[in-house]
């Protein structure tokens, strides 16, 4: 049986992404979330110094950590570059179909300097996440299966139409139709490996 603590801090996370997808990150406030959470807001200052504090322990523990481990499920660095992708991308598709509120606090954490300063403040040297895949996008450039760019080019082309795709699903869930598909998804995967590899290796 877990301690209550450690149950009560759960929950105040899980309440806090709850607000951050239904109302937006600027509408997230201590004494909103202690109201929500049904505690004191000092109870939420004993865990966390301010509203900065808990947004990066959000996003390195909560999201970061999590989203990495489910990504590189059944993946290995080894993979053929069309397989290794397809795993990366399956993983990503499923893993954020039932984990909206984590995607919610990723795009925010992309479009503002909360990922910069969650980084500093763990001293967490950018590839250090994800590195098995910016070791299996090196080789396949090493290989001559894909261009030679840095790894923050490779991840842009791997992971940006995907997020796009996801954040497709998620506006499209409570509308009549939903539009994204795993299959399209897998569609959409395979034009960009297409685009990705070099001509001569089309086939792999």
């Amino acid at each position: 049986m877990r301690p209550r603590n450690i149950e009560k801090e759960e929950s105040i996370r899980a309440i806090a992404l709850k607000i951050i997808q239904e109302e937006g990150l600027e509408n997230l406030s201590m004494q909103k979330l202690a109201k929500a959470a049904n505690v004191s807001p000092r109870t939420i200052y004993i865990k966390y110094e301010n509203k900065e504090d808990l947004l990066i322990k959000l996003f390195i523990d909560e999201v970061l950590g999590t989203y990495e481990a489910v990504v590189l499920e059944n993946f290995d660095e080894s993979m053929a570059f069309s397989a290794g992708v397809k795993r990366l991308w399956q993983n990503s598709f499923r893993y954020f179909q039932h984990n909206q509120q984590a995607f919610a606090l990723m795009q925010y954490g992309k479009s503002s300097p909360l990922l910069n300063k969650a980084f500093r403040e763990r001293d967490i040297k950018e590839g250090q996440f994800f590195a098995p895949i910016h070791r299996f996008m090196a080789r396949h450039a090493r290989a001559g299966t894909i261009q030679h760019f840095p790894f923050q080019v490779h991840r842009a082309l791997l992971f940006a139409p995907l997020f796009d795709l996801i954040n497709e699903y998620v506006e499209h869930i409570n509308r009549p139709t939903q539009p994204i598909t795993e299959k399209l998804m897998l569609d959409c995967c395979q034009m960009v490996i297409n685009g990705m590899l070099i001509e001569t290796n089309k086939h792999q």
